[in-house]
């Protein structure tokens, strides 16, 4: 059975073994200039990456041997770091703008400018319409209404990806930016 750690947080593990952490027989190095150095004991690898003044980082763990790089280790974290939070930004997100039937049509020209906010700023948006009671009844005529309204004023600012639909007692209708 496995330790637990009650009310403390699990310490994290590092991606790459570094160093003095390398505990195999042998090792696959490849220098600074990605050059293979050949297999040789981690001491004679960890000797290698002192010369040069760098890391000896385990890059590809699985492979037998285990191949290492002499790198420097904190600029290398830098650059994952980097990458990983380029490639969350660059995501477009969907923004969801609800309303309801009996909306009134000074709260619908706000959701409106707020939804071409949206799309000039690249994100998605998805118009969702909740129908309650009595509104359940004529699904043609808010669906109609989102077709005309909505449509009419985003025309210029996004394409429409999904036409309104019905899903029980929601209509969505999704916009994508120009």
């Amino acid at each position: 059975m496995g330790r637990r750690f009650r009310g403390k947080v699990r310490p994290e593990r590092p991606e790459h073994r570094v160093n003095r952490h390398i505990r195999f027989p042998q090792i696959r190095v490849i220098s600074p200039d990605g050059e293979a150095l050949g297999v040789m004991s981690p001491d004679e690898g960890r000797a290698e990456a002192k010369k040069h003044g760098m890391d000896l980082v385990e890059v590809s763990p699985h492979a037998r041997p285990p191949v290492c790089r002499i790198m420097d280790y904190g600029k290398f974290k830098y650059e994952k770091k980097k990458q990983r939070q380029a490639s969350k930004g660059s995501q477009p997100s969907v923004k969801t703008v609800q309303m309801r039937p009996k909306t009134d049509d000074h709260d619908l020209e706000t959701k409106l400018s707020r939804a071409r906010r949206f799309l000039e700023r690249g994100d998605k948006v998805k118009l969702v319409m909740r129908m309650r009671g009595r509104e359940r009844a004529y699904p043609e005529r808010w669906i109609e209404m989102m077709r005309e309204h909505f449509h009419d004023a985003l025309a210029n600012f996004g394409r429409i990806a999904s036409k309104p639909s019905q899903q029980g007692r929601v209509i969505s209708m999704v916009v994508e930016p120009a």
